[in-house]
C-alpha cells in the first residue's frame, strides 16, 4: 500500500469497455485491448473454439455455429475471459443464409466435429461426402452453399438467371434490402437488454450496410435470387453499368440509414462500433479499382452512412477491406471511417511501421496483429511469438490499435500457436 505523499504512477487497470474506447479515440490504454469472436472477419473457426476450451480446461460443451459461411464459432463468455478479450456483439438477427439462429441441433461436420447449429440449418450429403445447406432453410429451393467432403466450411452456390442487359433492374438487387420489421426490432430489444451492463465493448453488424460485398452478391440467403449475382458479373457491372450500380447504392444507403436511426432508438449507447461494409478492395498486391472508381461509386454512400452515425451517435465505424489497399485508405478516411481491419501486412505496400507512421492518427487498425496465411497456421510458437512482439511494438503506441489476427482464425490452426498468440500479446501489455 501507498503511504506517503508522492504521486502514484502505477498505471490503472481499465475496464474492456473504457480500454477499448481508450484506444478508439487515440489514446494509451493500459494494456492492448484484444478482440476474438466479435464479428464474421474477427472470428475463429468452430473447430479452434473447441480446442481453446480444452485448453483452459473450461466446461465441455459443443460449440455452437454462429456463422454457418465460414463455420465460425460463438466464443461464450468463460471462454473470453480465458483469452482475454475486451469486446463481445451482437450478431445480425438472421445470419448468411438467411435463418434465425435458434432451437440448436447437432451437426457432425466432415471433419468429425459435433458442433450445434441452429435448427433451421437444413442440409443435404451427397454421396462423395459434399455438403449442400438451403436458403432460409428451405430444402425446395435450389441449394445456395456447398462444403466439400474435405473442406472446412462452405462456398457459396452462384445461381444467377442469365442477365439481359436491356431489361436489367435495381429492385433485383435490392430485394434483400427491407426496413427493420418487428420480428427485427424485439430481437435487438432483448439482445440489447442482455447486454446491459456489460463492461465489454459492444461491436454489431447491422446487415445492409455493405455495399457490393463480394460475398453477399451471389445471395446464399436468398431462395431465387433475381439480377447481378455473379462474381465475374458483377465486377464487369461496376466497370460497364456504373449508373446501376450508384443507383443501387443510393437507395440501398437510404433503407440503410433508416435502419440505423431505428438502432440507435433501440440500443442508444450500448454500441460502441458499427461494421458498416465487408467489401474486400484489394488483391495481394493491388486494387480492385482505381482511386477514381472508389471515389465515384462508394465514397458517396459511405460518406452518408458515416456523416449520420457520427452526427446521431458514439459509435465508431468499422470497414473491412483485406488486401493491398495502401491508395485508397485516406479515401476510406475521408469516407468516415473510424476502424480499418483487418489490416492485412502481407500485402504489396502494407508494412506495419510505414501504416502505424501514415494513417496513425487517423484511424484505428483493428487487426494486423499475426499473419493467418503464413505465420500462425504454419509457424512455430515462437515465431508466432515474435511476430506478435513486433506488431504491437509498431501499432500499439499512441492507442489506435484493437488486437487482432489478420482475418479469421482458420481451421488446422495449431492450438500451441494460438495460445502462444494471445500469451504474446499480454505480455506485452
Amino acid at each position: 500500500m501507498k503511504t506517503d505523499n508522492t504521486p502514484d504512477t502505477t498505471p490503472t487497470t481499465l475496464a474492456s469497455r473504457e480500454r477499448v474506447n481508450t484506444a478508439l479515440v487515440h489514446l494509451q490504454p493500459d494494456r492492448v485491448p484484444v478482440d476474438f469472436g466479435s464479428s464474421f472477419i474477427t472470428g475463429i473457426h468452430c473447430s479452434v473454439v473447441e480446442k481453446l476450451r480444452d485448453h483452459y480446461g473450461l466446461e465441455h460443451r459443443m460449440v455452437k455455429v454462429v456463422e454457418p459461411y465460414q463455420m465460425l464459432g460463438l466464443v461464450e463468455d468463460d471462454l473470453k475471459d480465458a483469452m482475454g478479450i475486451d469486446v463481445t456483439s451482437i450478431f445480425p438477427r438472421k445470419n448468411i443464409f438467411g435463418f434465425v439462429n435458434e432451437d440448436w441441433k447437432e451437426f457432425r461436420a466432415p471433419w468429425g466435429q459435433t458442433v450445434l447449429v441452429s435448427g433451421q440449418f437444413r442440409y443435404r450429403v451427397a454421396d462423395n461426402g459434399d455438403v449442400f445447406l438451403f436458403p432460409q432453410g428451405d430444402t425446395t429451393a435450389p441449394a445456395s452453399g456447398h462444403m466439400p467432403g474435405r473442406s472446412y466450411f462452405f462456398d457459396s452456390i452462384v445461381r444467377q438467371e442469365p442477365i439481359k442487359e436491356d431489361s436489367l433492374l435495381v429492385e433485383d438487387n435490392l430485394e434483400e434490402f427491407e426496413l427493420m420489421g418487428e420480428e427485427d426490432i424485439e430481437y435487438w430489444r432483448r439482445e440489447a437488454e442482455a447486454l446491459a451492463g456489460t463492461n465489454r465493448a459492444v461491436l454489431t453488424h447491422l446487415g445492409g450496410t455493405g455495399l457490393g460485398d463480394i460475398a453477399l452478391v451471389p445471395a446464399p440467403f436468398l431462395k431465387n435470387p433475381k439480377g447481378v449475382r455473379g462474381i465475374e458479373e458483377w465486377y464487369m457491372t461496376i466497370v460497364d453499368r456504373p449508373d446501376f450500380v450508384k443507383e443501387l447504392f443510393d437507395r440501398q444507403t437510404q433503407i440503410a440509414v433508416k435502419n440505423l436511426e431505428t438502432l440507435h432508438g433501440i440500443v442508444g449507447n450500448l454500441l460502441d462500433v458499427v461494421v458498416v461494409c465487408g467489401t474486400d478492395f484489394g488483391t495481394q498486391n493491388s486494387q480492385f479499382c482505381s482511386e477514381a472508381a472508389f471515389r465515384e461509386i462508394w465514397m458517396p454512400y459511405y460518406r452518408r452512412m458515416n456523416d449520420w452515425i457520427h452526427t446521431h451517435t458514439h459509435w465508431k465505424t468499422f470497414k473491412h477491406s483485406c488486401g493491398a489497399i495502401d491508395p485508397l485508405i485516406p479515401d476510406m478516411i475521408e469516407s468516415g471511417f473510424d476502424i480499418l481491419n483487418p489490416v492485412q501486412c502481407s500485402a504489396e505496400g502494407m508494412n506495419p511501421s510505414y501504416l502505424k507512421a501514415r494513417y496513425g492518427e487517423s484511424i484505428t487498425f483493428w487487426g494486423g496483429g499475426v499473419n493467418t496465411q503464413k505465420t500462425l497456421p504454419f509457424g512455430t510458437p515462437a515465431e508466432v511469438r515474435d511476430e506478435v512482439l513486433r506488431r504491437c511494438e509498431v501499432f500499439a503506441p499512441g492507442g489506435g490499435f484493437i488486437f487482432n489476427a489478420i482475418h479469421n482464425i482458420q481451421a488446422l490452426t495449431p492450438i500451441e500457436n494460438v495460445v502462444a498468440m494471445l500469451d504474446a500479446v499480454h505480455e506485452f501489455s
